[in-house]
């Protein structure tokens, strides 16, 4: 595998039950995002907390002041560009939001202009189906985001179709592919790349997924095998495109930092840990 391809990290960096886990417990606050991309050697993360609150050029250029020259930020779209849409969901009406894209853009701007940005990923939800309107938006996130490489998330299996794929394609959009559990509803694991830009996601396999809470949900921890097999996996994408991404999102209790540093490990990013990862995967000399 092109090993300078990839980047590996976390969905978020920033968790209250990570603290004693996998960061130490006396670690501050205002040093984990330092401590996670110098300590722990990550290049780069994904950006959740944008999902709820829009980025501001304060709080983005204070970030970029915490990690070494090359680290790169994904930023994943706030809630209105992509959950909170439609006026009336039944007639296709979007909600006139032009100002949330400006004020996310105006927000990451000191990313891109520091050489420290990624992409973009528009992650939408199970009841984004792929109806005339929904492309129609996606070409619309596009135009609102000139120059701005984009990936797209999928939940709902329905976006499973050649259609779709070649939307992305001809509109320069990156397909994020998803592991997650292996629920009929589900978007499945699908190694495919539609752009410069290969993205996996992984949300752990908790069969759990549904009329759950979000940690339920999201707590899993992949074993050294199951990494092994999703490599063997996305070899292709890799091959094709010029940068690849990937993401733990399995987030409770540390276990995507673990299995970032795993993973890491199992393809030769990492030769020998260092004391600090060695913390967080719970080693003891």
């Amino acid at each position: 595998m092109e090993l300078y391809k990839v980047r590996i990290g976390t969905s978020g960096y920033q968790f209250p039950d990570w603290s004693g886990i996998v960061y130490p417990k006396k670690l501050k606050k205002k040093d984990i995002l330092s401590y996670y991309a110098k300590a722990l050697e990550f290049d780069t993360v994904e950006l959740n907390y944008t999902y709820y609150t829009l980025p501001t050029a304060k709080t983005s250029l204070a970030m970029l002041d915490k990690v070494p020259e090359g680290f790169e930020f994904v930023i994943r779209s706030h809630k209105d560009m992509t959950h909170d849409i439609w006026k009336d969901e039944k007639e296709g009406v979007i909600k006139k939001n032009e100002a949330v894209f400006k004020k996310f853009y105006e927000g990451i701007k000191p990313f891109i202009e520091n050489n420290a940005f990624g992409c973009v990923l528009l992650q939408f939800p199970y009841m984004f189906f792929p109806t005339r309107q929904s492309y129609d938006y996606l070409s619309l996130c596009k135009e609102r985001l000139p120059g701005i490489d984009i990936i797209v998330e999928f939940r709902n299996k329905a976006w499973l179709r050649q259609s779709a794929f070649s939307f992305l394609r001809e509109n320069g959009m990156g397909y994020c592919i998803v592991d997650e559990p292996r629920l009929k509803r589900l978007h499945p694991f699908c190694p495919v790349a539609t752009s410069d830009i290969g993205y996996l996601r992984l949300h752990g396999r908790n069969p759990n997924w549904f009329h759950t809470s979000k940690d339920e949900r999201y707590d899993y921890f992949y074993s050294e095998d199951e990494l092994d097999e999703l490599i063997s996996q996305i070899k292709e994408v890799v091959l094709k495109t010029n940068k690849m991404y990937i993401f733990f999102n399995n987030c409770p209790k540390g276990q995507a930092l673990r299995n970032a540093i795993m993973l890491k490990k199992v393809i030769g990013i990492i030769k020998e840990l260092n004391p600090a990862q060695k913390f967080a995967m719970g080693w003891k000399d």
